[in-house]
């Protein structure tokens, strides 16, 4: 099913400097003071591109004149030998090690280009609904640069591991490209040339749906790029109708997902007891835990299967366990059974839309919702003010994300948070070179 084939992926020249000081996080994740350190490291890091100068100032006009400076600035990159397109074209296997939970973990899959595909048409499959304020900036700035410079995190199945047997096979050498990053996780790229082993994992990987993992905004700012460009799309090595993906086994153990936590925030009224009323209905409810004893039930919830949260606010810590999932059958009749059960669709129906009356438009604006991936964030918000409560959650297990997206359905944003992220800059990709 999917369509895959390799490219001359766009890299960091000799003289642009070292790679840890060149490559960073997900530009959506960094703050603008990360941003300005970043730059002082070295003037040539990605975010320069990724997210341009006076683009956090939120105005219009500024924001226009910042995606002219990304598109002036790649130019003058590639002009000058900062960025170079690699003369052969590649599949690039990608690791990254990282130490999780006192053990060194490691996921391994590859870079390549993947077709895109309408979601109707059951290849390439999301999870997540998108927001749009995301698309429209990652459109323009596309528009701009003619380039992606992050590839789409995406899963597949390959139960009896055919696929990366191929790519470790072709990658025993040296890394093209391997550096250490400031949260201590390695990554290691290395190039497959050889046109049969392409071939061969092109073969591989045609029987195969993929699921997006994350990048849900740039895959369909991808279609909607690839829509917009008309005539230009009969350019000679053109790659406008394919959008770069790191693909991974859904079967690799180092497969890690973090949850991402709400804070509720700015409410004109807030009455702890009443949402403990209120949620009574639904919920078994232990008041008055400490922390440890919060977090310790929370993993039992997880461990046995069951669905719930803690509710966090000065008073103290709540568990909330769900007492039947069969309430969300009535609750979101359409829906299909993966997504009712899912924690976050527990969460968002029955609590902050029913007790709080936090609908879904909503959320969508994080006018009362903010989304956090650490725990401690979370809480912190709530200690110093800047939150009335929080939600603490479970991870999204990779067979839900599996369970959803086959079923054709999409979790509320911010359901996965998928660790490590892939850095930006490692490889990437011009859609038009001339």
């Amino acid at each position: 099913m999917a369509l895959i084939k390799a490219f001359k992926g766009l890299r960091y020249g000799e003289n642009a400097g070292a790679l840890k000081e060149l490559c960073c996080p997900p530009y959506d994740i960094i703050s603008e003071s990360e941003r300005q350190e970043l730059l002082k490291k070295n003037p040539h890091n990605i975010i320069r591109l990724e997210l341009p100068t006076s683009y956090k100032d939120g105005e219009e006009a500024q924001g226009t004149a910042a995606y002219e400076e990304a598109g002036r600035v790649i130019k003058q990159w590639v002009d000058t030998g900062i960025l170079a397109d690699d003369k052969e074209e590649n599949i690039y296997v990608y690791e990254f090690s990282f130490e999780h939970e006192g053990k060194i973990s490691a996921v391994k899959g590859f870079v390549a280009l993947v077709k895109l595909e309408e979601f109707s048409k059951g290849i390439v499959l999301p999870h997540e609904e998108t927001l749009s304020k995301a698309k429209t900036d990652r459109f323009n700035l596309m528009t701009a640069t003619g380039c992606n410079f992050s590839q789409i995190y995406s899963l597949f199945s390959d139960k009896e591991n055919k696929v990366l047997a191929v790519c470790e096979k072709a990658t025993t050498g040296k890394p093209a490209s391997e550096f250490t990053d400031g949260d201590n996780v390695t990554h290691r790229l290395w190039k497959i040339s050889d046109s049969s082993v392409i071939a061969q994992i092109a073969e591989l990987m045609s029987a195969k749906q993929v699921f997006i993992a994350d990048g849900h905004h740039r895959y369909e700012t991808a279609l909607n790029y690839c829509k917009s460009v008309g005539d230009k799309a009969n350019q000679p090595d053109n790659t406008v109708e394919f959008v770069p993906m790191m693909l991974v086994s859904m079967e690799n153990p180092g497969l890690t997902v973090f949850p991402t936590h709400r804070i509720v925030r700015d409410l004109s009224t807030y009455d702890y007891q009443s949402v403990i009323t209120k949620s009574g209905e639904y919920f078994d409810i232990t008041e008055g835990l400490g922390k440890d004893a919060a977090l310790s039930g929370l993993s039992d919830v997880y461990d046995k299967g069951k669905s719930g949260f803690v509710l966090y606010e000065k008073s103290g810590y709540t568990l909330m366990v769900l007492k039947d999932k069969g309430v969300m059958k009535a609750i979101l009749p359409d829906a299909h059974e993966s997504l009712r059960n899912l924690d976050v669709s527990i969460l968002h129906s029955l609590v902050l839309e029913r007790v709080f009356g936090i609908d879904k438009e909503n959320m969508a604006a994080q006018k009362n919702l903010t989304y956090m991936k650490l725990a401690e964030d979370a809480i912190q918000a709530v200690d110093n003010g800047q939150a009335n409560c929080c939600f603490l959650l479970n991870s999204t297990r990779v067979s839900e994300i599996r369970d959803v997206s086959l079923a054709g359905g999409k979790m509320p944003q911010k359901s996965t948070y998928f660790y490590p992220k892939l850095t930006t800059g490692l490889v990437m990709n011009r859609i038009f070179k001339g």
